[in-house]
C-alpha cells in the first residue's frame, strides 16, 4: 500500500485542525445547557437534514456497510432504502411533533414524565452506555482508516481521533457538530461519486462488475446481487429479518428512539421545521446505497483478495485518486467518519447532564452550571471511549458490533416507547417489566444464537424477539395494575388533548 503524498498529508493536517477552529468559534458565544445541547434551538431543518445523514453514514456506513457489501453484495442496500427512509418518514409524521409538544431535552424525559422516574433512569443509564460503547467503534473505524492510509499504529490514530473530536465537540456541543456535518457532506458526496465513477470504468460498468463477480463465483456469491434475500440464507439480511427484525424495529428504534438523532430536531426552531428536517433526511437517504453499497461491491471485483472487508472504501481511495485529490478527498472521509462520534459523544453529555446529574446530584442546577458540567462530562466521555476503542476487534467487524450492541436493548426500548405513545393504558410498571423480560430476552437469544438460528448473525431475528417479549410483557402487566390519571398524560400520547 502506498503512502499519502506530502502535499496530502499536509491537506489532511490544515483540515483537521480547522475543526477545534470551528468548534471554538462556534461556542465562544455560548453560556447556557439550551445552547450547547440544542444549539440554542436555532437550527436551520436543511442543515439537521443533512446533519442527521452524515451522522447516520458515520463509520457504519462508511466502513462497515461498504465492507459488508464487499462481502455480502447488494442485500446492504436494504440498510437505507428499507432501514431509514420509511422510518423517518414515520418519525417526521408521528414522533417528533411529540417530541416537541412535550418540550423535552431527551428521550429519556419524555419516558419519565410519561412513565415514572425509574424509567427515566434505566433508559438513560442504558442509552449513556451505548452511546459511550458506539462512540469507542466509531474511533476505531478511523484508526483503521488511517492504518490503512498512513500505516500508523492504531493507538496513536485512536488518540488524534479522539483530540479533533473531543475539542471542537467540547467548545462548541451541538451546533458545532451541525456545522461540522455540512462541511463533511460535501467532501463525502465529492468523494463518493469520484470512487464510483473511477471504479466503474475500472471494471468495465456494470456489465463488467456483474460478469467479473461471477467469474471469481463461489457458493457465497450466488446472491451478490439480489436485494432481498430468501429466508433460508445464512447471510443476515434475509427477507425475514429485513421485514421483522430491520424494518419494524431496529429502523423506527433507531430513528424515533435515538437520542444522538433526535437530538438535533429538537435543537430546529419549532416543530414544523423539526418534520421538514427528518423528511429532508430521508430524501438524501436515498442517494447513499448508490454512492457507498456500489462502491463495496466494485472494491470486490477490483480487489477480491483484500484480508480485511472493512478497509475497501479506504484502499479504494488510496489506489484510485492522484495526489491532492487524495489528500482532500481523504481528509472528509476522514472525518465523516468522525462524524458519527461527535454527534454520539454530544448526545452522551446530554443524558448524563440532564438526566442523571441534574436529576439526582443537582437539581437546582441552573443552565449555566448544567453548560459547565456537560463540557466536563463530554471530556470524560471521549477519554472512556478511547479506553474502550478496542473492543471493537472481538467483533468479525464495524458493522456486527454496532449492530449486535444496537440489537441487545433497542427492541424492548422501543417497546416501551411506542406503547406510551399509542396507549394510554401503558404504566411505569408495564414498562419496567416489559423492558427487563426484553433485555433478558435479547442477552439469552445473543448467547444460545448459534443453536436456534440459521443466519450466521442473527442481531436482526434478536431485535424482533426481543422487541415482542417488550410489548407482550409491558401490555400484560399493564392490564393487572393501575394506570396514570388521564389529565397527566395530556401531549404525551397521539390520542392526548395538545398532541
Amino acid at each position: 500500500m502506498k503512502n499519502l503524498q506530502t502535499f496530502d498529508i499536509v491537506i489532511v493536517v490544515v483540515y483537521l485542525f480547522l475543526f477545534p477552529c470551528l468548534g471554538y468559534w462556534v461556542g465562544r458565544k455560548q453560556k447556557t445547557s439550551e445552547d450547547y445541547f440544542l444549539g440554542g434551538r436555532k437550527l436551520r431543518w436543511w442543515m439537521v437534514g443533512i446533519s442527521m445523514v452524515v451522522t447516520d453514514i458515520g463509520a457504519l456506513e462508511l466502513v462497515g456497510v461498504a465492507g459488508s457489501a464487499y462481502g455480502m453484495g447488494l442485500a446492504m442496500a436494504n440498510f437505507d432504502w428499507i432501514g431509514c427512509v420509511p422510518a423517518m418518514v414515520l418519525a417526521a409524521f408521528l414522533f417528533i411533533p411529540l417530541y416537541w409538544k412535550a418540550g423535552v431535552y431527551t428521550i429519556p424525559e419524555y419516558l419519565g414524565r410519561r412513565y415514572n422516574d425509574g424509567v427515566r433512569t434505566m433508559i438513560a443509564i442504558l442509552w449513556g452506555l451505548f452511546l459511550v460503547a458506539n462512540l469507542g467503534i466509531f474511533l476505531w473505524s478511523a484508526a483503521t482508516v488511517l492504518e490503512v492510509m498512513l500505516g500508523w499504529p492504531k493507538w496513536i490514530s485512536i488518540l488524534i481521533t479522539a483530540s479533533v473530536v473531543g475539542l471542537y465537540t467540547f467548545f462548541g456541543g451541538l451546533e458545532a457538530v451541525v456545522m461540522a456535518d455540512m462541511i463533511q457532506y460535501a467532501n463525502l458526496m465529492m468523494g463518493s461519486i469520484i470512487i464510483l465513477v473511477v471504479g466503474l470504468i475500472k471494471v468495465g460498468g456494470i456489465d463488467g462488475l456483474v460478469e467479473t463477480v461471477q467469474a471469481i463465483g463461489g457458493p457465497e456469491r450466488k446472491d451478490f446481487f439480489h436485494l432481498l434475500l430468501p429466508a433460508s440464507t445464512t447471510h443476515p439480511m434475509s427477507w425475514s429479518a429485513v421485514f421483522f427484525g430491520l424494518a419494524l424495529v431496529l429502523s423506527p428504534a433507531y430513528w424515533v428512539g435515538n437520542q444522538a438523532i433526535v437530538q438535533r430536531n429538537l435543537g430546529t426552531g419549532n416543530a414544523r421545521d423539526a418534520k421538514k428536517s427528518v423528511l429532508f433526511g430521508a430524501a438524501l437517504k436515498l442517494t447513499i446505497p448508490i454512492l457507498i453499497v456500489v462502491p463495496g461491491m466494485v472494491g470486490f471485483a477490483l480487489y477480491p483478495d483484500l484480508p480485511e472487508q472493512d478497509k475497501i472504501y479506504p484502499y479504494m481511495l488510496q489506489n484510485m485518486l492522484p495526489p491532492g485529490l487524495l489528500g482532500l478527498v481523504f481528509a472528509g472521509f476522514l472525518v465523516v467518519v468522525m462524524s458519527g462520534a461527535d454527534a454520539y459523544l454530544n448526545s452522551a453529555s446530554t443524558l448524563w447532564t440532564m438526566d442523571v446529574y441534574k436529576k439526582y446530584i443537582y437539581k437546582e442546577a441552573d443552565q449555566r452550571h448544567l453548560y459547565k458540567v456537560g463540557r466536563i462530562l463530554t471530556a470524560a466521555f471521549i477519554g472512556l471511549a478511547v479506553l474502550m476503542a478496542p473492543l471493537t476487534d472481538k467483533f468479525e467487524g464495524v458493522f456486527s458490533a454496532m449492530q449486535t450492541l444496537l440489537s441487545l436493548f433497542q427492541g424492548p426500548t422501543f417497546a416501551i416507547l411506542l406503547l406510551g405513545m399509542i396507549w394510554k393504558g401503558a404504566n411505569s410498571y408495564g414498562a419496567i417489566a416489559g423492558l427487563v423480560a426484553g433485555l433478558i430476552t435479547s442477552f439469552t437469544l445473543f448467547w444460545i444464537k448459534d443453536g436456534i438460528f440459521q443466519a450466521a448473525n442473527p442481531f436482526l431475528f434478536i431485535a424482533w424477539w426481543s422487541f415482542v417479549m417488550g410489548v407482550v410483557v409491558t401490555v400484560v402487566v399493564s392490564l393487572f395494575t393501575p394506570s396514570r390519571p388521564a389529565n397527566a398524560l395530556a401531549a404525551l400520547t397521539w390520542s392526548s388533548k395538545g398532541s
